[in-house]
């Protein structure tokens, strides 16, 4: 089972942080701390998973980072012993395709500004931990889906919010001609 995704760059700044399970913001903060300590240091010739090191702040000695690192940004899947290695690792790859795809040629100012498609292709990809596709083809659409359903309701809010706008604007008006027209009733009555 998959524990964490996590996504930062070469300084260590957060681009991506995706756990499966609660924990606190300052124990989130510092498991981001302790993995990039760990993946930073290690050299590009070495092995890209490390077994129950320092770990133990996502779940004990029983969990690994299996990791990538791309140009600027490493990609960090924290996840049990059940977990094959070398699946996780094409995972990554396909994630990291699936950005490129959808991005054109994804870099870090796409995680940033596109917080909610990089949101969504997780999603697509892992939920609740577990595997859930690792076909890019049917990630991209459905993440393109999303999106798009995203803008559709965003325009019905819009033109929701301009009837009632519209319905505010007039309703002095309609008010004014119902104060005249119980005016002329009640005129109409006294004579």
């Amino acid at each position: 089972m998959i524990k964490a995704v996590l996504v930062f760059n070469n300084f260590g700044k957060p681009r991506l942080l995706k756990f499966f399970e609660h924990f606190s913001e300052e124990l989130q903060q510092q498991a981001v701390r302790e993995v990039f300590q760990i993946v930073s240091k290690r050299g590009d010739t070495e092995c890209n998973f490390v077994d129950g090191v320092a770990t133990e702040l996502l779940g004990g000695t029983d969990y690994k980072l299996v990791y990538r690192h791309y140009a600027t940004l490493y990609f960090v899947f924290c996840c049990d012993s059940s977990e094959s290695e070398l699946g996780i690792l094409d995972l990554i790859q396909v994630l990291v395709e699936a950005l490129d795809k959808c991005f054109e040629n994804v870099c870090e100012l796409d995680l940033i500004f596109h917080v909610d498609k990089v949101h969504y292709m997780v999603n697509e990809i892992v939920m609740g931990g577990m595997v859930l596709a690792t076909n890019m083809m049917e990630i991209i659409t459905h993440t393109q889906q999303q999106v798009k359903r995203e803008k559709e309701d965003k325009k019905t809010a819009q033109v929701v919010v301009a009837g009632v706008a519209a319905g505010v604007a007039s309703a002095p008006t309609r008010a004014h001609a119902a104060v005249n027209q119980v005016k002329q009733v009640v005129q109409h009555s006294l004579k």
